[in-house]
């Protein structure tokens, strides 16, 4: 297991690491494998990267966040342009449904409301306007309503994650309350959690994801 002072390193190493981050703008500490960003960042899309970055390395066990965004002065853009950039952007983005989603900006961050059938829709309507500039954040509000009715039992969801995972992962278990599913156990590393999260909200007539698995 690592030390604190590793893991610090290896977040630090991450940062540094990704061309798209100006690592020497952001602090880490971390205390008993939480890991804590700090320092102002030039764009959403920075911050979003730097938060992927530390939640990436292997023993991590919480991540927390306290980053800011400050803009650049070419960087800055009213709140009606952004909402119009949003918009713009949600109607192009291939799968998403039409007139589905609503766009409401207030001090740059925005705020996605509306219903979608698939959590792949949540989620491209979220990276469609997470890279627009002028963005401080985005607040992804979106309910999924789906229209699939959910017959996958709870042995054969597990069944299913499981084999996407490494053979230490096999403590997995699943829970099913209507269309919501809940997850618990353990995985390797975040990757591994990602992964089964991905795959459980890709169930057909799944509602709601709670993930309670532990690293």
């Amino acid at each position: 297991m690592k030390t604190d002072e590793q893991l610090k390193k290896d977040v630090y190493a991450a940062l540094a690491w990704d061309p798209s981050i100006h690592a020497a703008q952001i602090g880490v500490t971390v205390k008993d494998g939480q890991v804590t960003l700090l320092g102002e960042v030039s764009s959403f899309v920075e911050k979003w990267n730097a938060e992927a970055a530390a939640q990436r390395v292997s023993g991590t066990k919480a991540t927390t966040f306290a980053m800011t965004v400050k803009l650049s002065a070419f960087g800055m853009r009213n709140d009606a342009d952004i909402a119009k950039s949003a918009q713009i952007a949600l109607d192009s983005t291939a799968g998403l449904p039409e007139d589905a989603f609503q766009v409401m900006v207030e001090a740059g961050c925005i705020t996605l409301t509306g219903h979608a059938e698939w959590q792949f829709q949540r989620q491209a309507a979220f990276d469609a306007v997470r890279h627009l500039v002028g963005v401080t954040g985005v607040e992804n509000c979106i309910s999924i309503r789906p229209t699939t009715a959910l017959v996958a039992m709870e042995a054969d969801i597990e069944s299913a994650l499981k084999s996407a995972v490494a053979a230490d992962a096999n403590d997995i278990s699943v829970a099913l309350h209507g269309c919501d599913l809940t997850l618990s156990g353990k995985v390797a590393n975040w990757e591994d959690r990602e992964r089964v999260t991905r795959l459980a909200w890709g169930t057909p007539g799944v509602r709601h994801v709670l993930d309670n698995m532990t690293l």
